[in-house]
């Protein structure tokens, strides 16, 4: 099992969307379903088909949800340690090549929102700078190249 580490705030977000696929979305799938069944033919209805099929995605996606949600450890902000980059800390990096600063938060994938300045922390940086110190420099292996970072800041 795959053991993800999230927010307790996206953590309430799961469960709030796990909640409305079961409570809204299930229901609706199931009255598409009889309402199909009752247009005739169930041999030649592509509406029960679809309904049918939208039923099963629906199923699926609420399976998958919950398995995941199994593997899930909730993090606790006031206890992150901010001598090495780790999970939830926020770096700021400096581009050795371009001088170029940039400041991220280290995020499980489920919360990964670049715009956000939220990076994976299996992402190539976020795999380049885990474990690192300020000071250290890291490199990372991105599509375009090898990058080096300077580690300057690390905060909770």
């Amino acid at each position: 099992m795959n053991i993800q580490y999230v927010t307790k705030e996206t953590l309430e977000q799961m469960k709030a969307e796990l909640q409305r696929m079961k409570g809204v979305e299930r229901p609706a799938a199931s009255r598409a379903i009889a309402e199909a069944r009752e247009k005739g033919d169930l041999k030649e209805n592509a509406e029960y088909d679809a309904a049918k099929e939208a039923q099963g995605l629906l199923e699926a996606k609420i399976a998958a949800m919950e398995g995941s949600m199994a593997s899930i450890r909730v993090l606790d902000e006031s206890n992150i340690d901010t001598s090495k980059v780790s999970i939830l800390t926020k770096v700021t990096l400096t581009n050795v090549s371009t001088k170029k600063q940039v400041t991220y938060q280290v995020v499980s994938e489920k919360e990964a929102d670049l715009k956000a300045g939220k990076i994976s922390v299996s992402s190539p940086i976020g795999k380049g700078i885990l474990g690192k110190q300020v000071g250290d420099t890291a490199e990372v292996q991105a599509p375009a190249g090898v990058i080096h970072f300077r580690i300057e800041k690390i905060t909770a």
